[in-house]
């Protein structure tokens, strides 16, 4: 008896970090404004992941397309698929230059 409770103990301890990887947030991160720790809240975004979007926005100057997340090491199609939904991109800062229109 007391075997078994240890191991449904275990099974808990191991379980929730995985159900709150998977966890999303309230609202709608948005890419030119979040914050390491806000962008960890989104679903399997880690510490290194999060410092790379944070790294890439202040290199390229934020983000005007949602799809530009792509570029940043680590994040790929199933990945951004996965994250697009919870993610928004507010003004494109002003330092950035609109992209020209052929």
């Amino acid at each position: 008896m007391m075997k078994s409770l240890q191991s449904l103990a275990l099974v808990l301890a191991l379980a929730i970090p995985v159900a709150a990887a998977e966890r999303a947030p309230q609202h709608a991160v948005n890419l030119n404004s979040a914050t390491v720790t806000e962008l960890m809240q989104l679903p399997r975004i880690g510490a290194k992941t999060a410092e790379r979007i944070v790294a890439f926005r202040k290199q390229h100057g934020g983000f005007l397309r949602l799809e530009e997340l792509m570029n940043v090491k680590g994040i790929g199609e199933k990945s951004f698929a996965r994250l697009k939904p919870h993610l928004t991109v507010g003004a494109a800062p002003a330092s950035r230059p609109a992209p020209v229109r052929k």
